[in-house]
């Protein structure tokens, strides 16, 4: 498997492992059954997903030399940062710790799934907007 393949199926795994934590964090501020041990180890799990695509896809891109639109890019760090950003909320927000880490876990998985929408930029609207800046001046 190459490292481009490995990252295509690993963007796949933070999506449904982040909806799938998500949404069990959610269930889990309302039914309290749900509200297990695991539960967090799935979480962490899940959010470490995140640091394993993007250091893929920085080695991709520093020394492999891909090229993938900025975009691409800006979502990977993103989602890194909103981890952190969860995780520092975690004590000021410990009440209302389960829909913290449910939304925010929905959030990253909703960011993954934009930075796999925007992998590449078309061509021909790069294109047109050259050709429109040209006309321009």
């Amino acid at each position: 498997m190459t490292l481009r393949a490995l990252h295509e199926v690993l963007a796949w795994v933070v999506v449904g492992a982040n909806t799938a934590t998500g949404a069990w964090a959610l269930a889990a501020n309302w039914v309290e059954p749900l509200r297990h041990r695991l539960m967090w180890w799935a979480i962490g799990v899940a959010q470490a997903s995140i640091f394993v695509q993007v250091g893929l896809g920085t080695w991709m891109v520093a020394v492999d030399g891909i090229d993938v639109a900025n975009l691409h890019m800006v979502y990977g760090f993103v989602a890194m940062a909103t981890v952190g950003i969860i995780y520092s909320y975690r004590q000021q927000l410990a009440p209302h710790r389960y829909l913290l880490f449910g939304l925010g876990g929905l959030f990253l998985a909703g960011l993954a799934l934009q930075s796999m929408v925007n992998v590449t930029e078309p061509p021909e609207a790069t294109e047109q907007v050259l050709e429109a800046l040209a006309r321009q001046w």
